[in-house]
């Protein structure tokens, strides 16, 4: 996970913010999908793939948290 300390936190979060907001009209890709899947109805392979390059810098954005939380608490 040393290439996750590499990564700035302000360019995580800003990547995660737009890639979650984008496309800002009509609706945001990330909710269209998550509401998709919700309602079951995420089958295409499109779709699929949407959700995940959308989500995807949140998860990075929640591992990188998780990293530098286990950092502080390591120094302590």
């Amino acid at each position: 996970m040393t290439w996750l300390d590499d990564i700035p936190l302000s360019f995580i979060v800003v990547g995660a913010i737009l890639m979650a907001l984008a496309p800002f009209h009509p609706e945001p890709h990330l909710v269209e999908k998550v509401r998709m899947l919700v309602e079951g109805n995420l089958v295409k392979p499109l779709d699929i793939f949407d959700l995940i390059m959308h989500s995807a810098p949140l998860v990075l954005l929640v591992l990188k948290l998780v990293r530098v939380s286990q950092q502080a608490k390591a120094l302590q």
